[in-house]
């Protein structure tokens, strides 16, 4: 491939335009989508993706790549197009197949869908956050990895945000963050076009966004003209010039650059141009082919040299590696397990036994003592909490913590940011090699939400250490007990939710969570003290990896009634049990930590815990919503339907009705109905 100047080329102008018009056929076709970011951002990707990015089209996993994010994801046929254009594997036909069914080109960037696509972006400031996780990983394993000489680990992490990112708060939290690690190797792009959908963006905001980031200790690269190819590659240049803070390159444009009455209007932003202003727009760009979709062969060409550029980045980093792998060979095959994903040999064997009696021990204390004995077999495992370390017992004993002068530490103090958390997590999984975790209160979990979602959406393995899981709480009173988020993470789909009844259940908690690399987990845990479950004579806490197990049964026969319970209700329905049995009933007691898990198993195995024709009773101290499905109509559930109060958590379950005494009396009146219903 030959060189092309910067500016004054011919050839570079058809190369940025062919982005724009790209772009601008595939919402044309669709009938749907952005086009105006995307004709506005082309010069900055041309240069990025030509010139700086270190990227390889012909290997999209290549671990030394640079990571590129695009935050306001509202654009993806921005990424498209670069994807197409650059050799990735995606076909002209995909960009003409952008939006519909079957197509890899969806209306917001899908992880794991189209080659070359980092991370799932649409909900606005998500992807800021992915790209300030990433770049920790990529500082946590170059700290781990690298050695004077052989830098295996040393790549960039670029994001690419808009003005909506921007105003949303998890962008903040997370380059709040960012900022206080110094975390030189994150470089963004601020695209400030001053167009919203309702209009000009000063109808909601007017801050100095610059100032604002250069507070939270960003390095801010200024552009006055996002067309200026010479000053877009010199902002790039200052920006991987600066080691120790990340950079923000405010970058000035106008949406839908090239359109003669759309350019810098909200017209432009979430709607297609129009046939005639789609051939106007040619036109004024000086775009000759009238075909949609059309790209010259020069464009074409030029644009695949990033192939060559990629063969030759990874040629390089192969000759590192191969130096790397013969000085330090240990280093070398353990870098190579984390980034496969492969946990150690044997690292089961270091998870406590609860089997016998440990006396009466919160599922949060056993939590803390299981994690810490793991991070000792996992080095992988990195992480922290929402400023709550101390009461979720998410601290690592014997590490130091992650910070600007510590890039090796595994205890990372996220502060109190929920949202960038889970988002910072998410980046740090799909970066590779690492294992994060993240804690807070349950009831807390709420502002989480969007980035677990999309971690459930992408399937990534992260696990959620969700404390203070009930009423159980006590005296923080309703604003912190949570009563209706076991139902709303049940809801999610792909995420595994599981509530422990013991420390035996919760190092099975742990287990499977390890286990489980394909989705997020939650373990739901206890603030209080839960007496130890005496398993003589009761089935195995291992039954946890069935999701729902029987764990107190009858002689012999079919029992009269199932009571069904998780967490500490578990134990209340084990003192129901005594109570009916002097009323001659006869009951099965079934823990069920994971209605998830226990959704997974086979028909035959869910009706031989829960037998059809038995009335079953479900007991659990929130929102009964989660419970409807598995009682069916001629059974019941005890709940929560309203909220919670400030009081020893003793009186709260005994006033909100979760005594032994009380399940009982509903067993009893669940069968007397039955026997009603039978006449």
């Amino acid at each position: 491939m030959t060189e092309t100047t910067v500016t004054d080329s011919k050839l570079a102008e058809l190369c940025v335009n062919a982005v724009r018009v790209l772009s601008m056929d595939a919402v044309q076709q669709a009938n749907s989508g952005h086009p105006g970011t995307p004709m506005a951002l082309a010069p900055l990707t041309w240069m990025l993706w030509t010139k700086h990015l270190k990227h390889d089209p012909s290997d999209p996993l290549w671990p030394n790549r640079d990571r590129f994010v695009l935050s306001c994801g509202h654009a993806s046929a921005l990424l498209y197009s670069l994807l197409y254009l650059s050799g990735y594997q995606i076909s002209s036909d995909e960009i003409r197949n952008f939006r519909q069914w079957g197509s890899r080109t969806p209306g917001h960037p899908e992880y794991g869908m189209t080659p070359g696509v980092e991370t799932t972006t649409g909900p606005l400031g998500q992807g800021v956050s992915n790209a300030v996780g990433m770049a920790i990983a990529e500082a946590s394993l170059a700290a781990r990895f690298n050695h004077t000489g052989h830098y295996i680990i040393d790549h960039h992490t670029w994001f690419v945000a808009s003005d909506g990112d921007l105003m949303e708060g998890v962008s903040h939290e997370a380059a709040s963050l960012a900022g206080h690690l110094g975390l030189g190797k994150l470089i963004g792009f601020w695209d400030d076009n001053r167009i919203t959908i309702e209009g000009s963006r000063s109808l909601s905001d007017s801050e100095d966004v610059a100032k604002r980031f250069e507070g939270y200790g960003w390095q801010g690269v200024h552009v006055d003209d996002g067309n200026d190819l010479n000053a877009l590659d010199d902002a790039i240049d200052a920006a991987k010039a600066e080691l120790l803070r990340p950079t923000l390159v405010v970058l000035r444009t106008e949406i839908a650059w090239g359109s003669p009455n759309k350019q810098g209007t909200a017209a432009a932003h979430g709607a297609p141009l129009g046939d005639e202003e789609v051939a106007l727009t040619r036109k004024r760009l000086g775009w000759e082919w009238e075909e949609p979709f059309y790209v010259p062969v020069e464009v074409l060409g030029e644009w695949g040299g990033c192939k060559a550029r990629g063969a030759e980045y990874q040629e390089g980093w192969l000759k590192i590696y191969h130096s790397y792998r013969k000085a330090f060979p240990a280093d070398t095959d353990e870098m190579v397990r984390r980034l496969a994903g492969k946990l150690p040999d044997d690292w089961e064997s270091v998870i406590p036994d609860y089997s016998t009696s440990v006396g009466s021990m919160a599922t949060r204390s056993a939590s803390g003592e299981i994690l810490n004995a793991l991070a000792k077999k996992v080095p992988e495992l990195i992480g922290g909490s929402a400023d709550l370390g101390p009461s979720n017992n998410t601290m690592l004993a014997d590490e130091e913590d992650f910070s600007r002068d510590c890039y090796a530490g595994r205890n990372v103090h996220f502060g109190v940011r929920e949202h960038a958390m889970a988002g910072i997590c998410n980046g740090m999984s799909l970066h590779g090699g690492l294992i994060p975790y993240m804690g807070t209160f349950l009831v807390f979990s709420d502002y989480m939400r969007p980035s677990l979602r999309l971690a459930a959406m992408m399937k990534l393995g992260n696990v959620c250490v969700f404390t203070h899981d009930s009423i159980g709480l006590g005296e923080d009173g309703p604003t912190h007990q949570p009563i209706e988020h076991l139902a709303t993470l049940r809801a999610i789909p792909g995420m595994t939710v599981i509530r422990p009844a013991d420390a035996a259940e919760t190092a099975e908690a742990w287990r499977y969570a390890m286990r489980h690399r394909h989705g997020p987990v939650s373990l739901v845990l206890t603030r209080q003290k839960l007496a130890h479950l005496d398993r003589t004579g009761m089935a195995a806490a291992e039954g946890l990896h069935l999701g729902g197990y029987v764990l107190a049964d009858v002689d012999a026969g079919v029992p009269d009634v199932v009571l069904i319970g998780t967490g500490s209700e578990v134990g209340l329905l084990l003192e129901a049990r005594k109570l009916l049995a002097s009323s001659k009933k006869t009951v099965r007691v079934v823990s069920m930590p994971s209605i998830e898990i226990f959704a997974l198993q086979s028909r035959d195995y869910r009706a031989a815990v829960l037998p059809r024709g038995v009335p079953r009773l479900a007991v659990e101290a929130a929102h009964p919503l989660s419970w409807w499905r598995l009682v069916g109509d001629s059974g019941d559930v005890i709940g929560l339907e309203d909220f919670g109060a400030s009081a020893p958590a003793e009186t709260l379950f005994t006033e909100f009705g979760f005594t032994a005494e009380r399940v009982a009396e509903r067993a009893l009146a669940l069968l007397s109905r039955d026997e009603t219903a039978s006449l």
